[in-house]
């Protein structure tokens, strides 16, 4: 997640004192991560363009309380999380179905490492059935998965937004892993496998 530590602190201090084209700049930065964090969190692409947009108009409001010794990034996506888990909880974790309707093959292939276009078929496969996986684990679960490995922040990133210190991150982590590949194992016999690194 580079691209989210190089925001120029100047463009953050013009949006903070009400400057609108800078906070739109933060915008056009920001809105794919937290595209995707909404998009692994909810499960389906409607929901994640909603809680997108509720991020940044929520993070518009509370621009005054942003850190300047804080990275950006970090505190944009802890709004964009809590808004996630604020979600879950009022949807009461109504998990999706295998064959829910509401899942999108358009919507955007999130993982950095996926195979390159000419594998796109088996790319789509390999993204559907993560992200199916995802949304069987409980949302503090999910979440650390989904903020060290698709927008990769470390221990202590995850820390600062989720509250916990970081030797409680790296143990949701593990169980997170487990209960993920148990997941995976389960729709394919066993047979699949998700390579994960381990935390940091």
């Amino acid at each position: 997640m580079p691209e989210l530590k190089r925001m120029e602190p100047q463009l953050v201090v013009a949006a903070q004192r009400g400057d609108k084209a800078a906070f739109a700049q933060i915008v056009a930065e920001f809105q794919t991560p937290v595209y995707n964090l909404a998009y692994r969190m909810l499960g389906n692409r409607n929901d994640a363009e909603d809680a997108a947009q509720e991020t940044f108009l929520r993070a518009y409001a509370q621009l005054k309380t942003y850190d300047p010794g804080q990275s950006f990034g970090t505190w944009l996506l802890s709004v964009a999380a809590h808004y996630c888990i604020d979600r879950l909880r009022r949807r009461k974790f109504q998990w999706l179905s295998f064959d829910d309707p509401r899942w999108d093959e358009s919507a955007p292939s999130l993982i950095s490492d996926l195979p390159s276009p000419e594998s796109s078929a088996l790319a789509r496969e390999r993204e559907q059935e993560v992200q199916r996986a995802l949304q069987k684990l409980p949302p503090q679960y999910r979440m650390v998965l989904v903020l060290k490995y698709w927008n990769d922040l470390s221990l202590e990133e995850i820390s600062k937004i989720t509250g916990d210190n970081a030797g409680t991150v790296k143990v949701k982590l593990f169980r997170a892993r487990q209960m993920l590949g148990k997941h995976l194992r389960a729709e394919h016999g066993g047979k699949t496998r998700l390579e994960l690194s381990h935390a940091r």
